[in-house]
């Protein structure tokens, strides 16, 4: 027995709705090698723009990043950032509108506002990470130059938050394949999921539609 992770990517033209998905049970190079290809299925070449979006995990911006180097915009998802603001409420313990003052500049291109409001109450150095939620956040903001031009994004019309792909790992993998006491075989599990992802492309019918000819 033992747990393994469904790596899902979608790509979805500026303008348009439907995504288009992949997913893997392999590696972080796997999951890279899947953005690629549902790149250049969608259209990219050497002058497309790209919107990535993550929670801010570092392999996620290295497998977006080989491909793609600097045409990949690609900021930290908006609601991961205000978790900072949500675990850093000793900042104005009295002020209910704070965390709502933060969110606003972080929208409107004022992360210095941001950083001047979080640096005096940073934890000590001497105070363990995990108890230290405002000198994380603060240092997180510091160390992602670049990473937050939500104002760009929004007057560009394109999304601020990764909400899409993570509420498809929902329908399109945990629907099916984490049914209650369902367990899988990697390759029986690997299956599944193309399974999953062709229904979710719309190739279902072609895909059934192939097997009868």
């Amino acid at each position: 027995m033992f747990w393994k992770e469904g790596k899902l990517s979608m790509i979805r033209r500026a303008g348009e709705v439907a995504p288009t998905f992949a997913v893997t049970l392999g590696d972080a190079a796997a999951a890279g090698a899947d953005i690629l290809r549902l790149a250049i299925a969608a259209g990219f070449n050497e002058r497309s723009p790209i919107h990535g979006w993550g929670d801010g995990a570092v392999w996620i911006e290295d497998q977006r990043e080989r491909p793609f180097g600097a045409r990949c915009k690609d900021p930290v998802d908006f609601f991961h950032v205000c978790d900072y603001f949500e675990a850093a409420k000793v900042c104005a313990a009295h002020d209910p509108n704070w965390i709502e003052r933060q969110k606003d500049c972080l929208k409107t291109d004022r992360l210095s506002a941001v950083l001047t409001a979080l640096a005096p109450f940073q934890e000590p150095d001497s105070v363990p990470s995990e108890q230290a939620p405002v000198r994380g956040g603060y240092r997180d903001l510091i160390n992602r130059p670049g990473q937050f031009d939500y104002p760009a994004a929004i007057q560009a019309g394109l999304p601020i938050g990764s909400g899409e792909i993570e509420s498809a790992h929902r329908y399109v993998i945990q629907k099916r394949l984490k049914l209650p006491g369902a367990w899988w075989t990697p390759e029986n599990a690997q299956a599944m999921l193309n399974l999953c992802v062709t229904r979710a492309n719309g190739g279902r019918d072609r895909y059934w539609d192939a097997l009868a000819a």
